[in-house]
């Protein structure tokens, strides 16, 4: 019952505060790892271990020591999660495209699902920008939401802020390019191996949420053959809840790559964005019932 009151403080905490402007653990961590890359890269896959482990340890570490201080640990452990999960600052960002768009100002369109995604934005159209943002809503649903819930859930807030660092560095070293191509793998097979479970749980409260049915043989069909293992399900589960096709041909560095299609229907409008938000919203308050119902069963 505590591990669920904990949920629902960092929650509230999350739906009042957002994202704080200045000195976000998480953006603090991010110019550690910068720094500590400069002085420890090399192209070797034992130079990327060594920075993983140097990174994680401490923060993890000192998490774990402040969870269990008597009196004031749950508070903390709460203050910890709340800054784990990134559920209204995602939504503040969606909703921007989605107004810009609803205002068919397509540059500024542009500009706002840019700082959502990866990809290159300067020849989006309208389609295509509705397209990224519902993506990046359904991937971040389980990146900044769902994931580090479930491991609050399975090992308190160490667990909630191992998963979000260990996102971070996969932000940041994850890529299969010449510069990360050793460097950079224990940290996508960190992120990926933490995302496993939850990356399908989210898939499935995505299913639950919406056109069941074919969110399920989205999964399926389509999701073995995208790229990362977790996102797949993830974004075929939610494309076929919502009942919109998502994936298809994306620029990335100046590169255009043909990925699969995702989803059922027909092409995401910026409608389609609130529709998404509205999916992960609803998945949270699923999640937080189940905790609060499981807790009073063992109470």
């Amino acid at each position: 019952m505590l591990t669920a009151l904990i949920l629902a403080a960092a929650l509230l905490l999350d739906t009042l505060l957002g994202e704080t402007r200045r000195w976000h653990p998480l953006v603090g961590f991010g110019k550690l790892a910068c720094r500590l890359e400069g002085r420890l890269y090399g192209p070797t896959r034992q130079r990327g271990a060594a920075a993983v482990f140097c990174l994680l340890v401490a923060p993890v570490g000192l998490a774990a020591w402040l969870a269990a201080l008597p009196g004031i640990g749950e508070w903390l452990a709460a203050l910890l999660l709340y800054f784990a999960i990134g559920q209204r600052s995602l939504g503040e960002h969606a909703q921007r495209v989605q107004n810009a768009l609803q205002s068919s100002d397509l540059e500024l369109a542009r500009r706002q699902v840019g700082m959502l995604v990866s990809r290159d934005t300067a020849a989006m159209q309208a389609p295509d920008v509705a397209r990224a943002a519902v993506e990046s809503v359904l991937e971040n649903g389980n990146d900044a939401v769902f994931g580090a819930i479930f491991w609050f859930l399975v090992a308190g807030a160490p667990g909630a802020l191992l998963y979000r660092l260990a996102n971070t560095l996969d932000a940041m070293w994850g890529y299969k390019n010449a510069r990360y191509r050793h460097f950079g793998w224990a940290a996508a097979r960190l992120d990926d191996a933490l995302n496993y479970l939850p990356a399908r749980l989210t898939a499935l409260t995505y299913a639950v949420l919406g056109q069941a049915g074919q969110a399920l043989a989205c999964w399926r069909v389509q999701a073995p053959h995208w790229d990362s293992p977790n996102a797949g399900p993830v974004m075929a589960a939610g494309a076929g809840s919502l009942g919109v096709a998502l994936g298809g041909p994306a620029v990335y560095h100046g590169t255009l790559e043909q990925r699969p299609v995702l989803g059922a229907g027909g092409a995401a409008t910026a409608r389609d964005i609130g529709r998404a938000l509205t999916l992960v919203r609803r998945g949270v308050w699923l999640w937080l019932a189940l905790t609060l119902i499981g807790g009073l069963a063992h109470a």
